[in-house]
């Protein structure tokens, strides 16, 4: 679902809601909502964005670590969530950054509008009314733009995320061509998904990355996909595309 021209933006099927984009610097959020909140989404990823880099500018460990970071008491609330599930995935906490912005975004927009689905380079936030498909982009795997996950409304907002070794600019250690985790926590699911992904280097690595992803408190469901073969388990739905 990460990949340069972004044109899986157009497998979030909303059509009832109203889309913008939000642009600032590697920031590129999609937002969908009940109408358009453009400046209000403006002003949340500035706030968050700077956010993140004036503790980097303090801290500057905290974009370099790959692996846990401990961070100073008087960090934002938006590191201290990265820093969180950086360390429940045991990656580094710039691992959950995507999430983390579109978690924040989405959340201060819930003010605003009833449904809300705020994405940030494959990693989505979303409260829906209504079921929802997100379509999967996994690179060459026969899999990609054929299949898609189901999403069902909850009482609670929640967030699907994405890694892959073979598309975009995500970085990971392994070769999966995707790997999707639910979570009610965005933090959480991007950096479990880059935890995941780190150890699908073949297919028969797939077992492996399900046995991870078990020991990650938190997540609702995992999709892993390499080449012509998937593992999945927790709460996944998947349909055709």
């Amino acid at each position: 679902m990460v990949y340069e021209v972004r044109a899986y933006r157009n497998y979030v099927k909303a059509d009832n809601l109203i889309r913008f984009e939000i642009i600032e610097k590697e920031t590129d959020l999609l937002v969908l909502a009940d109408r358009s909140l453009y400046d209000k989404a403006l002003a949340f990823t500035l706030k968050y964005r700077g956010e993140i880099e004036k503790y980097i500018a303090a801290d500057p460990q905290f974009a370099k670590k790959m692996s846990p970071h401990r961070i100073r008491y008087d960090a934002p609330q938006i590191v201290k969530d990265m820093a969180s599930a950086a360390r429940r995935a045991k990656v580094g906490p710039m691992a959950a950054v995507a999430g983390a912005i579109a978690e924040f975004v989405g959340r201060d927009l819930l003010a605003f509008t009833e449904e809300i689905i705020v994405e940030n380079g494959g990693d989505i936030f979303l409260k829906i009314s209504q079921p929802r498909k997100v379509g999967i982009f996994a690179g060459n795997s026969p899999f990609s733009e054929k299949i898609a996950l189901e999403l069902e409304p909850r009482p609670e907002p929640f967030s699907i995320c994405t890694s892959s070794g073979t598309v975009g600019h995500s970085f990971s250690f392994g070769k999966a061509d995707a790997v999707v985790v639910t979570a009610k926590s965005a933090c959480l699911a991007d950096a479990a998904a880059t935890a995941i992904g780190n150890e699908v280097k073949e297919i028969t690595d797939i077992d492996q990355g399900l046995k991870l992803a078990k020991k990650i408190r938190g997540l609702d469901g995992v999709l892993i996909i390499k080449d012509d073969q998937m593992g999945a388990l927790g709460k996944i739905k998947i349909v055709p595309l």
